[in-house]
């Protein structure tokens, strides 16, 4: 009778280890991290080194504009961490109790460039002189649209200097991306004189920065960063958001432009 009762015992206690035990290769976890576009390059290389970290873990990202990336988590994605390139997105998810409590921190400063092909002027050398060509319209500049933050970031810039961005579009001197890679694309293939994207995606497409927004034309670039309320793998999402948090992980970022904020 006592070995009936022994060997049930032993079975609950060896499934209850086994369901507390962190993942391993033969335990995974699929993580899955919606990410601002402008952080494709580097979350790559960051994912690449936590698989030493944590071998179990399989993080499998997302880029897009973080306007999308909303959307999407709002239709119901399945999403554990998020990082968006502006506090907008995130606000409206912690406005709707999307986010786990306590995990949203903010990661990353960028900056607002404007940007030509690599070795070229695109006819402007500053912000000044592009408000300048664009009223005059011999210039042709490509943007985000207004629902990503590279394009209200622009939005900013345009409304310190007076500029009415309809006016510009119909007078057909701007051109649009869905997100800042297709803007960078725009800029690098060389059908538009400059573009106006982040510092990071400069970077990393080797395009010639002219000149940086100052904080007053279109206030500061913060990425937050937040583990979602319905993730299924919250110790796993924790544990990523502190790695991007090391100094690690902020070596990586800094090495194309980004100022870490925990580090």
């Amino acid at each position: 009778m006592k070995r009936n009762i022994v060997l049930p015992l032993l079975l609950c206690l060896l499934l209850t280890a086994c369901g507390q035990a962190k993942p391993d290769a033969a335990n995974a976890v699929e993580l899955r991290v919606f990410a601002a576009a402008s952080m494709t390059e580097t979350l790559d290389q960051i994912i690449e080194l936590y698989k030493e970290e944590a071998p179990g873990v399989t993080v499998v990202p997302t880029y897009d504009s973080s306007g999308t990336l909303l959307t999407q988590i709002q239709e119901g994605a399945e999403c554990d961490l998020f990082i968006s390139a502006a506090p907008k997105q995130m606000n409206a998810l912690e406005e709707s109790g999307s986010l786990l409590e306590g995990t949203r921190l903010d990661l990353l400063e960028n900056k607002v460039v404007l940007a030509v092909p690599e070795g070229g002027s695109g006819g402007a050398e500053t912000f000044d002189q592009l408000a300048e060509r664009l009223e005059s319209g011999d210039i042709l500049l490509a943007i985000g649209n207004s629902d990503v933050p590279v394009g209200q970031y622009t939005q900013k810039i345009f409304a310190y200097y007076g500029l009415d961005e309809a006016a510009l579009a119909a007078a057909g001197v701007l051109t649009y991306g869905s997100n800042v890679k297709e803007v960078t694309t725009q800029v690098s293939e060389g059908t538009v004189d400059c573009g106006i994207i982040y510092a990071t995606d400069a970077f990393s497409a080797g395009l010639t920065v002219v000149d940086e927004a100052a904080a007053e034309m279109c206030g500061q670039v913060i990425y937050p960063a937040a583990v979602l309320q319905d993730t299924a793998h919250e110790s796993e999402a924790k544990d990523f958001l502190a790695f991007l948090s090391s100094g690690e992980a902020g070596d990586v970022f800094a090495g194309v432009g980004f100022t870490p904020l925990t580090k």
